[in-house]
């Protein structure tokens, strides 16, 4: 394999181990707070931050060791969403994602992916556009608010601040509507830049959908 497919691969397989990761203190009833619950959280962050990088480096060593290929440009879109849907389940289960804005996030992917598939038929590969990347860059940022909201309270700093005096738990309650607030507003934008880049690739490869379907 490639350099840059093993990076891209990469990917694909943190995918899973953050999920797992994000799970395991819930599913094993672990207290917020917990040396269980703040080790996943100190292991989630950098997986996710060297997962999030890859998608750097594929393309860095894919231009780097002239190892641009049509399997690239799929595979690297493929891993893109394969990773931040796995997150945002997490995120849609704790709350801090918006069921419409996954639900609706889904159904563009999936229908960005059967665009790719008609089109690789047709012998056209479709590779990340401007506004796909900018709504993948987006998806990271969003994932990264979302989790640093989530390690406020996995990792005991909401339940300290109360315990110490610091906010009174009224006011953390607040506090928490806030950033959820906050990650809401970040998942509404993602939906907004997802289907405005798709709309793009319409417009560039409609005509191969339409003559596919011809």
């Amino acid at each position: 394999m490639k350099t840059s497919n093993k990076f891209t691969l990469c990917r694909i397989i943190a995918a899973p181990i953050f999920f797992l990761i994000y799970f395991l203190p819930i599913w094993l009833k672990s207290e917020d707070g917990s040396a269980f619950s703040v080790a996943s959280f100190a292991v989630m962050v950098p997986l996710l931050i060297l997962a999030e990088l890859t998608d750097y480096w594929d393309g860095h060593f894919a231009r780097k060791n002239g190892e641009v290929s049509d399997f690239g440009k799929m595979f690297d879109p493929f891993a893109d969403v394969f990773l931040h849907l796995s997150t945002f389940t997490c995120f849609v289960f704790s709350g801090l994602m918006p069921t419409v804005c996954f639900v609706l996030i889904l159904y563009r992917e999936f229908s960005q992916n059967f665009l790719r598939m008609v089109s690789a038929k047709q012998g056209v590969a479709i590779a990340a556009r401007k506004g796909g990347k900018f709504k993948t860059v987006f998806y990271v940022a969003s994932c990264f608010v979302a989790l640093a909201v989530e390690g406020f309270t996995r990792t005991g700093i909401a339940g300290y601040l109360v315990s110490c005096g610091i906010l009174s738990s009224s006011a953390l309650d607040d506090v928490l509507s806030v950033l959820v607030k906050v990650t809401d507003g970040f998942f509404a934008l993602c939906v907004v830049f997802a289907f405005a880049s798709f709309a793009d690739y319409i417009k560039n490869f409609g005509s191969v959908l339409k003559k596919a379907a011809e």
